[in-house]
Parts: C-alpha cells; structure tokens; sequence
C-alpha cells in the first residue's frame, strides 16, 4: 500500500501513445469499480481536493535546502525532489494520457526516471542509484509539477464522469502515501547527516504530548466470528477488500503501545543476545547490529534518540518505541511473555472499541500476520495491478497510521504492509495475548 514499494511511460504524445494504454485505463476503471468503492466526488470538490493535496505535498518542502531534496541515503530512501516527480508522473501517466490526446510530458524521458516498479508500464532507472540523478533539477521538478497540475485541474474542469473522480482520487491517495514517504526518506537522510539537522514540526499537524504511560493493560474480546475489510462508497484500496468473515479465538489486546522505556528495559536486559526470543533469520539479522531501535545511540550522558521533529533528543522513556523491525518487535514481545496481534484482532478491536488509544496517529503497529490476499480477492488486470497484488509475499502487515501519515488518510481497513527488517518506518509496538 503505502510505499513506494510504492510506483506507467511517460505521458507520450498522441502517435507515440503505447498500444495497451487503453487496456491499462480500463483496469484502472474496473479496480476503481469493483474494489475502491470510492463514492462519487462533486466536481468543485474534487478540484479542491487535487489543489489542497498537491499544495500540501509542496509545502513539506518549505523547510529544505535544495541540497536536502537530491540525497539517497540508502536504497529504500529516494530523494525528495524524486517523490515530488513520480506523483505527477503518476497523474500523467494513468490520468492524462489516456484522456488528453493532446498532452504532451516536458521531457520524455521522464517515464524511466519516475516510474517506480510498473512494469507493465515500461522501463524503470535503478531505484539504488536515484540519488545519483542530479538533472532534473529541483526547479525543473517543480515546473514539471506546475505542468501536470496545470492540465489536470483543466481536465476536472471539464469532465465531471464518475471514473475521472475515482482516478483522480486514487492519484490523491497515491501522493498522500509519498508525503509520509518523504518525511519517513528525509528522517533517514537527517540521521546520516553528521550534523543531525532537524526538520521540525510537521506542517498541518498539530504537536501533542503523550500522555503520561500508564500500567499496560488487555482489553478482552470473546471468541467469535467477526467480519472484517472494506464495505461501502467510501476509498480503500483494493488489497483492503473484500469484507469476510473471520474467526477469532478469544484473545486480548493491550490499551496502549509499548513504551521506550520498557524496550530499554528489554536492550538493557540483554534481549538482543537471546537466541530464544529472536526468529531465525532475525538473530542472523542482529549480529553486528547496534543493538537498539534504529535511531537510538548509547552515548556518555545516556541514550538519545534521533527524531524527525527535533534532531538529536535524550531518549524519552514515555513516548512509544519507534523504528523498530518485524523482528524487533517479535523479539519483545516474546521476551515480555506476550506476542503481537493477528490483523484481524486489531480490527476486530479498533471496529468495535474505537476509544483504544493509540490507534492511530502515532506509530503504524506491526501484526503477526504475512501480507496476503484477502478470500475472494483478485488484482486488477494490467499495471494497476502491480500496485498492491504483486507484494503478497514476504510481507507483514502493519495496521493504524503514524506521525507522519497526512490527516484523513488513515482508516480502520488500511493494510500497510513491509518487509520483516523494516525499520526507517515509523513502526512501533502493540502487545497481544
């Protein structure tokens, strides 16, 4: 889902137009139809909502140097100024091209620079080696940007059809994932900084203190057969669909997510160098590795922790652990005698007890559950199939949303989803029973 894992040719002129961009509009349509269930979006508004999105991409920016937006940091990082590109390519490619005979991309090439993993759409360039790619600039990307929006919203203007709302809309849905992308990326590019440069509080979100942590305790759910999934008019992607039935042995669920403090308690304790709590390949992971959350360090007056908002902070023992693995967090919880929650009982919980803190907002809760189709689910033909079907392997499934996840992009039925030794996410932990 969201990712950039998340990323069809550039947007061709009219006799270079490839031979199967009408099948590709069509599956794009039919996976709209049958499996986003998206309800139809007034015409002012959808033009208001393509404005507000795309603005609000460009104004994460406002706070960085030009020098900040070309970095790679490593090969799940891309640059800035490539997140601002790929989602317009995005729009051209599956929104204007097969319905504005006569646009026109600025640079043609642009279709193997920021096409992402499409490829049923053409060519891609290396996504290890994007922050090698000095041209276009960033002033050329943001033009690029300008042309884009410049053809779209002329589009919306003047054609209000139902699958134009549901195409637009997905494109909007598709940047919202690259805004938290970009602030996840630029965190990354921060911390190797040796400057440790902060980028401040997040444009649009308001800051909060956590609460004090409380004693940690389970709330039970009997046993049963609960329904869980997408149902109905409103957005969601199609690996969220369709709504079945699920069986649950009765279990509980923790009321908070787990602490930094109580996973110093686990380092300290020497978690990380017992082979009995770790999965097979996470020991093999661990060994050699900083034995902490990624962006922990050790120093003389204590542990700190690298954080998105303020640079280098002293570690705070009640704000929830973040940026840990599948591993990490497998490892925890076997060590505090619990383990982590299907993602059935944290929708089960989170449908039935929206009051839960911690549910949203805060840190994307990795599940036990690997990344797979859902009874009944089928991806759309074509590349809009690529988008969530083709990663149902080797995956887990996070649940909720976090800090940086834009406001009103999170849902009850949202299955983000990454491979199990991520952890420049911002991934935290809830405990199950």
């Amino acid at each position: 889902m969201f990712r950039e894992r998340h990323s069809p040719r550039y947007a061709p002129m009219p006799s270079q137009r490839p031979a199967n961009e009408p099948a590709i509009e069509a599956a794009v349509v039919r996976c709209l139809h049958s499996r986003v269930g998206m309800a139809t979006t007034a015409h002012v508004s959808l033009s208001q909502q393509y404005r507000e999105v795309r603005a609000h991409t460009v104004r994460l920016t406002d706070r960085l140097e030009t020098e900040d937006m070309v970095v790679s940091s490593m090969p799940d990082v891309s640059p800035t100024k490539w997140h601002l590109a790929h989602t317009s390519w995005f729009f051209e490619t599956f929104v204007l091209a097969p319905r504005v005979p006569s646009y026109v991309s600025p640079n043609p090439k642009y279709a193997f620079l920021f096409n992402s993993y499409y490829v049923q759409a053409g060519e891609r360039h290396c996504r290890a080696q994007r922050g090698l790619v000095t041209r276009p600039t960033v002033e050329e990307v943001m033009a690029y940007r300008r042309h884009v929006d410049d053809a779209m919203l002329a589009l919306i203007e003047g054609d209000q059809a139902d699958e134009l709302a549901r195409l637009v809309t997905l494109g909007v849905q598709h940047e919202q994932q690259h805004q938290e992308l970009l602030l996840t990326d630029i965190t990354h590019v921060f911390w190797m900084n040796p400057l440790r440069p902060a980028y401040g509080a997040i444009p649009g979100r308001m800051a909060t203190r956590p609460a004090p942590a409380r004693h940690m305790g389970f709330m039970p759910v009997e046993a049963g057969v609960y329904s869980i999934g997408h149902q109905g008019d409103t957005f969601a992607f199609d690996n969220e669909c369709p709504r079945h039935r699920v069986f649950a042995e009765s279990f509980g669920i923790a009321d908070r997510l787990v602490t930094n403090g109580e996973y110093l308690e686990f380092v300290e304790g020497g978690g990380y160098r017992r082979p009995d709590l770790w999965l097979a390949a996470g020991w093999a992971l661990v060994q050699g590795q900083r034995e902490a959350p990624l962006y922990w360090e050790h120093t003389s007056n204590g542990w700190t922790e690298f954080t998105l908002h303020g640079g280098i902070q002293p570690l705070d023992r009640g704000e929830p652990v973040c940026h840990v693995s599948y591993f990490e967090a497998d490892a925890f919880a076997r060590w505090a005698g619990k383990r982590l929650p299907t993602e059935a009982e944290w929708e089960i919980v989170a449908a039935h007890h929206p009051e839960l803190p911690q549910l949203f907002g805060e840190r994307w809760q990795w599940t036990q559950s690997a990344y797979v189709a859902y009874p009944g689910y089928a991806p759309p033909q074509g590349a809009v199939g690529e988008y969530n079907g083709k990663w149902m392997a080797d995956q887990w499934v996070l649940r909720g949303s976090s800090i940086a996840t834009p406001p009103g992009h999170a849902r009850l039925t949202y299955r983000n989803f990454f491979a199990s030794d991520t952890r420049w996410q911002f991934t935290g932990i809830r405990l199950a029973q």
